[in-house]
């Protein structure tokens, strides 16, 4: 029997060490690569008569959302939110991750009914380094407030962000109207989300901290305790015992 638990465990410890290997390939790459591939997400592709290699690496992606989600939990400190007992992080990760994974599946399936050459790993990641555009508006945007400046850096960084995936979906993709359905797509829902990003997620997150906690409750005060009044006579014999004391 306990050869028999032993090959058991080991059999299992072997089967989690292959599953961790299978997505080894996905996460090895170099910080000088990642650098390299935020900067050429901020660069539309001009060439698009053949297909645009995609960078099968996951790594780059998962940080990104990660910063994306640190950044919305700086937008939530600083701006006049109420934050009642809990914290915002589970509804930003919610968010971040519920908008690649959500989308990245969605744009597979159509990229799937289009014929267009991507897995859903390079979805992934094509969208994953998408995300760098948002992480530089809605820092800078979250800092200094101003909705002129916001839409500056949402038509142009975000609009650079947004054309580079384009480019690559175009490039991949055959048919004018299967590129225009797949690209508008992807267009519509990326900048849409920057929009949301900005101006809902505060008013969506304070509903559902208000329909969680219940309404706003106001911020507890001090209130100083009952003290009985003593004369005056009194207070002077106590304040010259203790300097006789003294």
């Amino acid at each position: 029997q306990m050869w028999q638990v032993g090959k058991r465990q080991a059999s299992r410890a072997f089967s989690l060490y292959a599953n961790i290997d299978i997505l080894r390939p996905y996460f090895d790459v170099e910080p000088v690569q990642v650098r390299a591939r935020l900067l050429e997400s901020m660069i539309p592709v001009k060439m698009i008569n053949f297909p645009q290699k995609i960078a099968g690496e996951l790594y780059g992606p998962l940080m990104l959302v990660f910063t994306l989600v640190a950044i919305l939990l700086h937008g939530m400190k600083t701006s006049d939110t109420i934050i009642r007992e809990g914290t915002l992080m589970g509804t930003a990760i919610g968010t971040c991750f519920g908008y690649w994974l959500g989308v990245s599946s969605f744009m597979y399936f159509l990229a799937y009914l289009c014929n267009a050459q991507i897995t859903m790993v390079q979805m992934l990641s094509l969208l994953g380094y998408g995300l760098f555009g948002h992480c530089i508006t809605l820092f800078v945007t979250y800092n200094i407030h101003f909705h002129s400046l916001f839409y500056i850096f949402w038509l142009v960084v975000g609009g650079l962000s947004t054309l580079r995936m384009v480019a690559v979906l175009v490039s991949r993709t055959v048919g004018h109207t299967q590129r225009l359905i797949l690209c508008g797509t992807l267009a519509a829902l990326h900048m849409l989300f920057l929009l949301y990003l900005h101006f809902a997620y505060h008013k969506v997150v304070e509903g559902i901290l208000d329909t969680l906690e219940g309404p706003n409750m106001p911020p507890f005060q001090r209130v100083a305790r009952d003290i009985p009044v003593v004369s005056n006579a009194v207070l002077n014999t106590t304040a010259k015992t203790i300097a006789l004391t003294l």
